[in-house]
């Protein structure tokens, strides 16, 4: 009698026993379940589907984070472009810089007002001077927000007898807006920007 009992206390603490390990399974089995699941959605979220000549095809959308550089170094050259490429026309040298003065805070305008009070602009268009930029390379400083950033770049001076080439080195801070429109496209404001050096290095005569 005791022995039958106590095969039922045994059988029972197996039996107890298993449970548990079934529920510990099926618990495990949906968590796993549960965690593919939204894997698998978040994979699909960032694929994007393009028609192209009658063709769909498959693009994988990135995080901000991984082109961050790329996106930072984008903007600041284009800013750069933008401020520094001019012809030798009015209109055409404030729609240029109004393009570059959407991608910075008011230190560009200061840069910009200075420049103008000077006579500046005045002398490439009265000289019929045009003005190209060149940006060599950009050094960014990703540890610290805003972030921080130092252009070198080549200037070039290009009259009908001479070609003075110079070499421009500026710096500043990039901030995230979070917003981008068409006038800003990567969402990025230059801040505190400065130009360190722009000194003639090369003058080349265009004559024969």
């Amino acid at each position: 009698m005791f022995t039958q009992f106590k095969n039922i206390d045994t059988a029972f603490k197996h039996i107890k026993l298993f449970s548990y390990l079934l529920i510990a399974a099926n618990t495990a089995t949906l968590c796993f379940c549960i965690y593919k699941s939204y894997d698998i959605v978040n994979q699909a979220q960032n694929r994007v589907h393009i028609l192209y000549n009658g063709k769909v095809l498959e693009a994988i959308a990135t995080d901000r984070k991984t082109n961050l550089p790329i996106e930072l170094r984008d903007h600041i050259k284009t800013f750069h472009e933008d401020f520094f490429t001019l012809v030798p026309d009015d209109k055409q040298i404030d729609a240029t810089v109004t393009k570059a003065l959407y991608l910075a805070d008011g230190s560009a305008k200061i840069a910009y007002d200075n420049l103008r009070e000077a006579g500046y602009y005045n002398n490439l268009v009265s000289g019929n001077i045009n003005q190209q930029v060149q940006v060599d390379s950009i050094r960014l400083d990703l540890d610290a927000y805003p972030y921080g950033f130092t252009c070198y770049a080549t200037e070039k001076l290009i009259r009908a007898t001479s070609t003075v080439t110079r070499k421009l080195i500026t710096q500043g801070k990039v901030s995230d807006l979070k917003t981008e429109t068409d006038n800003n496209p990567h969402g990025f404001l230059i801040q505190g920007w400065e130009i360190l050096q722009n000194n003639d290095e090369q003058v080349k005569s265009n004559t024969p």
